[in-house]
């Protein structure tokens, strides 16, 4: 683990940052991080140095996001109907991530190693955290055995992104979400 870094470094980190946060509100994961350099003051080298790429960028962009939507999966574990629950977080993932652009394409598989299909810190925060909503709704018989997080999280990430340039993208990624849950069968 590197050690601590100087006053001036913590503050290239935090100005890299704010203007990644704009840049990814209006342009999402294709921010440019030339643009991002340039706004921020400082070189392309810098930018890679706190950020060795894109992917961590959008990592960091999205942590504090990532973290609301754990607490979100922790504060639901308990609650009454085990689907309900399960449904209500990943609704909230949806959501979340149309808002706030850039969100799903860090948690967009990318070939991890064994015990991950994922690579990086949000997608693991994000499958430990839905990891017991979806565990009590298979011990309840209210979601099929097998399904996994990922499943979950990888269908969401391909709604939103399915949808971030629709006129209504909240309500279409919303629409698409509700439609995969309740299959194509008609309603009773």
């Amino acid at each position: 683990m590197p050690g601590p870094q100087r006053a001036d470094a913590r503050r290239n980190r935090a100005r890299i940052l704010a203007v990644a946060e704009r840049e990814v509100a209006a342009h999402g994961g294709a921010a440019s991080l030339e643009r991002i350099a340039r706004t921020a003051g400082v070189g392309s080298a810098t930018v890679r140095r706190h950020f060795p790429g894109r992917r961590a960028l959008l990592e960091a962009v999205s942590h504090s996001r990532i973290e609301a939507l754990c607490a979100r999966a922790r504060d639901l574990a308990g609650e009454g109907d085990s689907r309900s629950a399960l449904l209500e977080w990943l609704g909230d993932v949806v959501a979340y991530s149309v808002s706030a652009r850039g969100l799903a394409e860090t948690l967009v598989h990318e070939g991890a190693g064994p015990g991950s299909v994922y690579e990086n810190s949000c997608s693991a925060m994000m499958e430990e955290a839905g990891d017991p909503l979806l565990r009590r709704a298979v011990r309840d018989g209210a979601v099929a055995a097998g399904v996994t997080v990922t499943d979950l999280i990888t269908l969401v990430v391909g709604i939103v992104l399915a949808t971030e340039h629709h006129p209504d993208p909240a309500a279409s990624a919303d629409r698409l979400f509700r439609l995969a849950v309740a299959g194509l069968g008609p309603r009773s």
